[in-house]
């Protein structure tokens, strides 16, 4: 009786010391998250809760964007890798349950020919590991948080296929606005050069000045050309973004556009509700942290419960046969291995803090490019109204100079000087509005993509 006590209260002991290794996650204290970037609300609703329906409201758009998340093999391999750690982390649960094992067993034998004795074993047997210090705990948590790893890569994935696809989108959409324009004043420029031919013809204006001006009008039909040109490398770019055959994508206009002038961002922690490669970094640190804790669980007794029951004839039984049953329990310790869990302990510690370290500048990466996007939108914001009145004077300059041209001995230069300035503007004005959009699609993608 006394050595069954003795063994009982070694159990106990045993038990008691293993309620303390096992730990879950929890974020270092010393990461910091506030003043990721400059402009901080507290507003519910910000660009990191809206999905991507909410975000680009183009109706052809999103059209675009279905077909292309349904045909992408970047976004299908992601969705097969999710799969995979689903399986994995299935398995990982499962290891907490006994494994049943049936091992029927027959032999024949007999001694000088005198007769055959024939017996056989039907055990039906149970193993169970006790998972007392943590050990398969921290192999579940470990492989979950690869599997939320593999659900932020596929986040990722899906935000940069919507965010591409827009930015193709718009690009087309300006291509367009400026081969518009450009033709527009391809048109201009052909009337301008045939009125100073006009005028030449009747002593009031050089050769000179109809050579600029029919020099001026070849110039912007090879912009004309070139801007074709870029379409269809761009329509054929996008084409292959959404997994189809190279051909005209249907599309709208930039004035189709519309995204609150109000940018809400929302405060730091959207940052890592939101943002796929910080929820990685984070999910990296927590995988690392519970390698740690299999690491060092390693160093601790373990515990295995065994059983069998079955029917058997063995030793000498006639058929029937009778019942067998069998209890086991171990308890395995390491002692020596020649330093290898103290290295292995000493690896995971190493690794974990890498992966704190790379969480860290992954919040810092995050915030300053959230800075930047802010930074131009708000910039291009700024020189819409620039741009605006730049181009209402030169149409007015240009209308004054062919009125002095028409009636005064003004030379044809200054009205050339003032039709290549107003192109040059009203190109520039639609470049920026397309930074614009382009700024505020990368600022919905540095703050995560939305959500689902």
């Amino acid at each position: 009786m006394r050595y069954r006590q003795i063994i009982m209260l070694m159990l106990a002991a045993v038990l008691l010391s293993g309620c303390g290794i096992y730990r879950n996650y929890e974020r270092p204290s010393d990461i910091q998250t506030d003043g990721l970037y400059g402009m901080e609300t507290t507003d519910s609703m910000s660009l990191g809760d809206l999905s991507w329906r909410e975000f680009f409201t183009d109706p052809v758009l999103q059209t675009l964007i279905e077909e292309g998340l349904a045909n992408n093999t970047d976004l299908r391999v992601a969705e097969l890798q999710i799969t995979e750690a689903e399986a994995a982390l299935k398995a990982a649960r499962l290891a907490f349950l006994p494994n049943l094992s049936l091992s029927p067993q027959g032999s024949l034998g007999g001694f000088a020919w005198n007769g055959t004795t024939r017996a056989y074993t039907l055990p039906a047997m149970a193993t169970w590991q006790v998972d007392v210090f943590g050990g398969l705990r921290n192999a579940k948590k470990r492989t979950q948080m690869q599997l939320e790893q593999s659900r932020a890569y596929r986040q990722a994935v899906q935000a940069h296929l919507i965010s591409g696809i827009a930015n193709y989108y718009y690009t087309l959409a300006m291509l367009d606005a400026q081969l518009q324009v450009s033709e527009e004043t391809a048109e201009s420029w052909k009337r301008g050069a045939d009125m100073t031919k006009a005028l030449m013809d009747v002593g009031e204006e050089t050769d000179a000045a109809v050579s600029q001006s029919e020099a001026n009008y070849y110039n912007v039909c090879t912009q004309v050309v070139e801007l074709k040109r870029q379409i269809k490398e761009m329509e054929n770019a996008f084409s292959s973004l959404l997994g189809r055959t190279p051909g005209s994508v249907e599309r709208g206009s930039l004035d189709g556009w519309n995204i609150s002038d109000s940018l809400h961002i929302g405060i730091p922690v959207m940052l890592l509700s939101h943002r796929p490669d910080v929820r990685q970094a984070e999910q990296a640190l927590a995988s690392a942290f519970y390698a740690t804790g299999e690491a060092r669980a390693a160093f601790y007794p373990s515990l295995t419960l065994s059983g069998l029951l079955g029917w058997s004839n063995n030793e000498g039984q006639v058929n029937p046969g009778n019942w067998i049953w069998q209890a086991l329990g171990s308890l395995t310790q390491p002692i020596f291995q020649n330093g290898k869990l103290r290295a292995q302990l000493a690896v995971s510690k190493a690794r974990q803090e890498e992966a704190k370290l790379a969480f860290q500048q992954a919040l810092l990466d995050a915030g300053a490019e959230v800075n930047t996007t802010l930074s131009d939108i708000q910039s291009c914001g700024k020189k819409e109204e620039f741009y605006r009145s730049r181009i209402a004077a030169l149409e007015r300059a240009v209308k004054s100079t062919q009125l002095l041209m028409l009636n005064t001995s003004a030379n044809y230069l200054q009205v050339l000087t003032a039709q290549q300035d107003l192109l040059a503007a009203q190109l520039a004005d639609i470049s920026n509005r397309f930074d614009g959009i382009q700024s505020t699609i990368e600022l919905y993608l540095a703050l995560g993509g939305g959500s689902e």
